[in-house]
């Protein structure tokens, strides 16, 4: 374990590809270490069998975990027929093997009808929590309780390649989409159960898992240069309108007031000092009024890093 002073206030946003096996929190964990970083979080949990993006927010980052938490997500994934088992996925025990006689014309048939807006039943080996405690622990003890369906939106749902008993598919969805779920309940409908054999996260809002780095990969580098990793702590949010303010302006704002400005009416904007371009924080506009809702301390060390296409 590391000692505090051996600990950076760095600032930024680190793309991993989790490797299959450790747990998000424990891939979380593997690079704070990496990077020495005092404070880390990760954004959109990963279960332990799946792999691909992990954004990691370092220092001031985590402020801002809520906009990944809300992107919308990709994912390719594997779903094996004729098989249902206790968590949806490889990792449980298997509870039924059935006969699998499906057509390529089926199951694009089936994938069809959970495009668009649908209801999915959260399952219960997930971290979602009833009454202060999430549903894994409830799982691992045997219980099952009931809960409630809640509405997801399934942008796009590909099916790729169709095997023997397994088909590729590609899904693009809002936040809160469980692609277990999606897996059994395709197999449901097809009439001979399913889960999921294999998931990668392709996607989370703006980033994408090309840029994403290994465990392997980063430890291999070091600590000097897997700084480079970086990316700043804005690079989440640049979907949201800007907003630059003059140094007097800057100061007003980090005080925490209310200031008039020439700008269109927007729920959030971003805010920077317009000479030295740093980023402040996030802002609303209305009524020629800017109001700071969320403001960045610049003690924290920020390397540097590539523009985002």
């Amino acid at each position: 374990m590391r000692r505090a002073a051996d600990l950076e206030d760095l600032d930024g946003i680190f793309l991993l590809d989790k490797p299959a096996g450790p747990s998000s929190n424990q891939a979380l964990q593997r690079v704070r270490h990496l990077l020495r970083a005092r404070k880390a979080g990760h954004a959109g949990t990963l279960d332990p069998l799946a792999t691909g993006l992990l954004p990691i927010l370092c220092g001031e980052a985590t402020k801002f975990a809520g906009s990944l938490a809300d992107a919308e997500k990709a994912y390719e994934a594997t779903v094996w027929f004729g098989v249902r088992t206790t968590t949806g996925d490889l990792g449980g025990e298997i509870l039924a093997q059935n006969p699998v006689d499906v057509t390529p014309e089926l199951v694009h048939e089936v994938a069809a009808q959970f495009r668009g807006e649908i209801r999915q039943v959260p399952p219960m080996h997930s971290a979602i929590k009833v009454n202060g405690r999430p549903l894994y622990e409830r799982a691992h003890r045997g219980e099952t309780i009931e809960r409630a369906s809640r509405i997801v939106q399934i942008m796009e749902l590909a099916v790729d390649d169709l095997r023997a008993d397994e088909c590729d598919i590609r899904v693009r969805c809002s936040k809160g989409t469980y692609i277990r779920t999606l897996a059994e309940d395709m197999g449901r409908m097809l009439g001979c159960g399913a889960t999921l054999k294999r998931l990668r996260r392709t996607m989370v809002g703006s980033f994408h898992v090309g840029s994403a780095i290994s465990l392997d990969e980063l430890e291999s580098r070091g600590h000097l240069s897997a700084e480079i990793g970086l990316l700043p702590v804005d690079a989440a949010l640049r979907h949201l309108p800007e907003i630059g303010l003059l140094p007097a302006a800057t100061a007003q704002v980090l005080r925490g007031q209310a200031i008039s400005v020439e700008a269109a009416p927007a729920a959030c904007v971003r805010i920077y000092d317009a000479d030295s371009q740093r980023f402040i924080g996030l802002g609303s506009v209305g009524a020629g009024v800017l109001r700071a809702h969320r403001l960045v301390a610049s003690s924290g060390k920020v390397a540097g890093a590539p523009e985002i296409a």
